[in-house]
């Protein structure tokens, strides 16, 4: 398996294919993304760490400089400024009690592979209680890789009292498998650009919203009522904490802010398909707001699990390289395995997937392709083709593109009966998350070090003895970590 170095970057499968007929016909060969991807600075937009405590005047000298304080934490003693000139950023540093002032990042995501769609007939069995009796069930090889379906026969469905946050490009929140289990009370947008096209274009829906698709993917595989497709389980809450954009673009400062809102708004597990890397010479005051960020999230009992990448890395041979966010402290760092043709080993480990023997706590599905003998179609449940998916409902408001007025031009899925495919890391490390709120549900809150613990002792060992650079600790093992 070839491997290659990682650059800054951040990881999602986020572009889509075409739609597709009720079956999915094969794909033209995909490609791998490219290891390094765009990054540009955040015009205006700052990161600001203090010592000790924000003085008292922080708000009003950021306005004399032209800014606006967007976030102020003191618990994490970050702040992130926006609307001040390069000229004054200088400036900010002068504040009383400023440690360290860090211009904005925006990172464009790559892709692993295209996404797929199927057309899926309207569903109306609520197979909550019974997950295997969704109707695409079938499709699902990564559910019974893992074992979920002994849990859910066991009664191991999950709670309501539970809590996942999902950090991504939003939630199609009112989809069959999704609607009634995300909490709009707790959900928010770290994402002006999308917050404008839901104030102008669909002033009646969440800013939650998801105009890309990625994160309603996301979601479903931690908890659905399982209309269509199963999640690990069925009945744990979710907030949408949207810091990915429709265009599959983000920033540092969305996303720790959103780390630090689901924090203080209860959640007891976060999911991060996201993630990036940058150099450690000369951001190492960077390196501490992030572990800043990360120390308080722990300490406010909250798991955080986030996908590996899907550079095909050697995330502990990458050089004097910080890597988003499995280097953070505290976190589940998860790789993918999935079978590469309908009869291979669904723990085979998947070719794009990044990996380290210290980086890797565990794997999880993510789906495979043959990619070392040309992408081989085989004949999945869904029809012939060259991936193992990872499928949901497709967002029903996923934007295709703009009209030359700025309106947004809606996919088919917008009639709600479509289902989305997607491979990579992003779709292995909510397996693990719902695995994290099933041991909350089991165990109690605020104990994210023992939740950590639980999946690790509890996962399969796959790999060689001791921890292994593809696996880690293993591939979950739902029922065990769950006692059966």
């Amino acid at each position: 398996m070839s491997r290659t170095r990682l650059s800054l970057s951040l990881v999602s499968a986020l572009a889509l294919a075409a739609c597709t007929s009720d079956r999915v016909d094969p794909v033209r060969p995909f490609e791998a993304g490219p290891a390094s991807r765009s990054v540009s600075p955040a015009t205006g937009r700052y990161l600001v760490s203090v010592k000790k405590n924000f003085p008292s005047d922080f708000a009003a000298r950021v306005a004399a400089l032209g800014g606006t304080v967007e976030l102020q934490h003191a618990g994490a003693g970050l702040a992130v400024v926006s609307g001040v000139s390069a000229a004054n950023a200088a400036q900010l540093g002068t504040i009383s009690g400023v440690d360290e002032v860090q211009a904005d990042e925006v990172l464009s995501l790559d892709v692993p592979a295209a996404a797929v769609q199927a057309d899926v007939a309207n569903v109306t069995v609520n197979s909550q209680l019974n997950p295997t009796t969704a109707a695409r069930y079938a499709w699902q090889w990564n559910m019974r890789s893992i074992h979920a379906n002994t849990a859910w026969a066991a009664g191991k469905l999950g709670s309501p009292a539970v809590t996942v946050a999902i950090l991504d490009t939003g939630i199609d929140y009112d989809a069959p498998d999704l609607n009634g289990l995300v909490d709009l009370s707790r959900s928010t947008s770290f994402v002006p650009s999308d917050d404008s096209i839901s104030t102008a274009y669909f002033p009646t829906r969440s800013k939650i919203s998801d105009y890309n698709g990625h994160g309603t993917n996301v979601a479903t595989q931690v908890s659905s009522k399982a209309f269509a497709l199963a999640g690990v389980t069925s009945k744990t809450t979710l907030i949408g904490v949207k810091v990915l954009a429709q265009s599959g673009s983000g920033s540092f400062a969305g996303v720790l802010s959103g780390v630090l809102w689901a924090a203080d708004h209860n959640a007891d597990v976060a999911n991060m398909s996201l993630g990036g890397s940058f150099s450690k010479a000369g951001n190492g005051r960077f390196v501490a707001t992030i572990n800043k960020v990360f120390n308080y999230a722990n300490k406010q009992g909250m798991t955080i699990v986030v996908s590996a990448g899907n550079a095909s890395a050697d995330l502990d041979h990458n050089g004097n390289v910080f890597s988003t966010y499995c280097d953070a402290p505290h976190v589940i760092c998860v790789s993918a395995v999935g079978p590469a043709t309908v009869n291979d080993d669904p723990d085979a480990v998947s070719y794009y997937t990044n990996f380290g023997r210290s980086a890797i706590t565990v794997a999880a599905p993510g789906g495979n392709a043959d990619a070392a003998n040309g992408f081989t179609v085989s004949n999945w449940p869904w029809g012939p083709d060259i991936a193992s998916w990872v499928w949901s409902y497709c967002s029903k408001t996923r934007i295709a593109g703009f009209t030359g007025t700025g309106a947004p031009i809606l996919t088919a899925c917008a009639a709600g009966n479509r289902l989305s495919g997607f491979i990579g890391t992003s779709q292995a490390s909510p397996h693990v998350a719902g695995l994290a709120a099933l041991i909350v549900a089991e165990t109690g809150k605020g104990k994210p070090n023992q939740v950590k613990h639980v999946i690790v002792k509890s996962a399969d060992d796959l790999g060689a003895r001791g921890r292994d650079p593809f696996y880690g600790e293993g591939r979950i093992n739902v029922a065990k970590a769950v006692g059966l």
